[in-house]
């Protein structure tokens, strides 16, 4: 078998049926699903069940544990050569196997990951948020776009790598977050270079609205001091703008209690993100809301940023004491 598709679900059964729908429509047949529940509340075994006749499909409950622990366990069963990581949030072009499959005739590598999209059906808040995750103007178009300030590391909503060298390097870790980040730079430190494929592009939903979406980026601010405390010197640049920028705002917003003319850059800043969103979505509205949308990004991140140096930097606490909160459930 060619390929084994991993997804982890927690409570998301809506989301499942329509990754699992656009995955009967393949163009490239040769893969089996990996359905991992991971000790859901509200689990999707029935949906799972209205597809086993149609994709070659594997079902398995297990109490939670995270997302990367139940990739692991399903790379475990898998029998694919290629192991395709996917979030339980996105949902699959009719071309997306096909190009994985050019692209590896074309030029062979032992792992690789894809950019994601948004879908005309996606709410404008999530458009909006799928913007301030993939824009140069925000993230320097470090998650899969071809203008990055950084190397392109595979993330887990879209990731691929040969089985026999996932299970050599023992998968996800147990890192609360940044897990997928962790896993590409084993990848790499192994001797292995990932490859961007673009046209292996998914639509990714993302968070559907802007406090969940907080809680997910101050999560990857975490992460950030994390990874460079498991990987020194992985940290770059790109890595401390949300931060700058964070002290930045909140400088300005300070100096303009005195002094107006302060909040001039942010206002200009706000005015460039609007009009480059309203172009790309062909929408003033989703251009507006890409606004709150980015500093909700980008503040978000620097405030998680901040938070997990302060603890493990400062005080010098490890990695899990430092956030014993279980953010899995």
């Amino acid at each position: 078998m060619r390929y084994s598709i991993i997804v982890p679900v927690y409570n998301r059964p809506d989301e499942v049926d329509e990754l699992l729908q656009s995955l009967c429509e393949q163009t490239v047949k040769d893969f089996e699903v990996l359905i991992v529940e991971d000790g859901s509340v509200k689990p999707c075994k029935d949906v799972c069940d209205k597809y086993a006749s149609i994709l070659d499909l594997h079902y398995y409950a297990k109490e939670n544990s995270g997302p990367g622990q139940s990739r692991n366990y399903g790379a475990e069963r898998a029998n694919g050569e290629y192991v395709i990581i996917l979030d339980s949030d996105v949902v699959l072009p009719k071309g997306y196997l096909q190009a994985v499959e050019d692209e590896l005739k074309q030029n062979p590598c032992e792992a690789f990951g894809g950019p994601d999209a948004t879908h005309p059906s996606f709410t404008p808040i999530q458009k909006a948020i799928s913007y301030s995750m993939t824009s140069f103007f925000t993230t320097g178009g470090i998650r899969g776009g071809k203008a990055k300030l950084d190397k392109f590391y595979p993330r887990s909503f879209n990731m691929g790598i040969r089985r026999d060298i996932y299970l050599q390097l023992g998968g996800f870790t147990k890192m609360r977050f940044g897990e997928d980040i962790d896993f590409s730079y084993r990848i790499v430190e192994a001797g292995y270079m990932p490859r961007l494929f673009p046209e292996a592009w998914v639509w990714h939903k993302r968070r559907t609205d802007f406090r969940k979406f907080f809680r997910q980026v101050y999560n990857s601010g975490i992460a950030r001091i994390n990874l460079e405390k498991r990987h020194p010197g992985t940290m770059k640049l790109v890595h401390l703008l949300p931060t700058v920028f964070t002290l930045g705002v909140i400088g300005l917003l300070l100096i303009s209690l005195f002094w107006p003319l302060a909040c001039v850059p942010i206002l200009l800043y706000s005015l460039l993100l609007c009009i480059d969103s309203s172009i790309r979505n062909k929408s003033l509205w989703v251009g507006l809301l890409s606004i709150p949308a980015a500093f909700v990004q980008l503040m978000g991140y620097g405030f998680g940023f901040i938070e997990s140096w302060w603890k493990r930097c400062v005080l010098k606490q490890d990695e899990f004491t430092a956030f014993e909160k279980n953010f899995y459930k």
